[in-house]
């Protein structure tokens, strides 16, 4: 975890904020101590098709499970 003083923070914030995205935590200081913390977001959470739109997908005929459902699994 990188600490970064106000004055640093403010010339450098373009490449924290990239290195927050990339996953790195970057706590920025006042007179030493700390005051906030620079992290990464969090990732947005695929949701899931209500069941009946999933039912009427999986119903393709001659389609094997296992396809449908690695399809579902990966967006496609």
């Amino acid at each position: 975890m990188k600490q970064v003083g106000i004055k640093q923070a403010r010339q450098e914030l373009p490449d924290l904020i990239d290195r927050a995205e990339a996953g790195e935590e970057i706590v920025i200081t006042r007179q030493g101590k700390a005051v906030a913390k620079l992290i990464p977001a969090p990732k947005p959470v695929k949701s899931l098709p209500s069941l009946t739109e999933f039912r009427q997908r999986i119903g393709r005929a001659g389609t094997p499970a296992v396809r449908l459902l690695r399809e579902e699994r990966d967006g496609r």
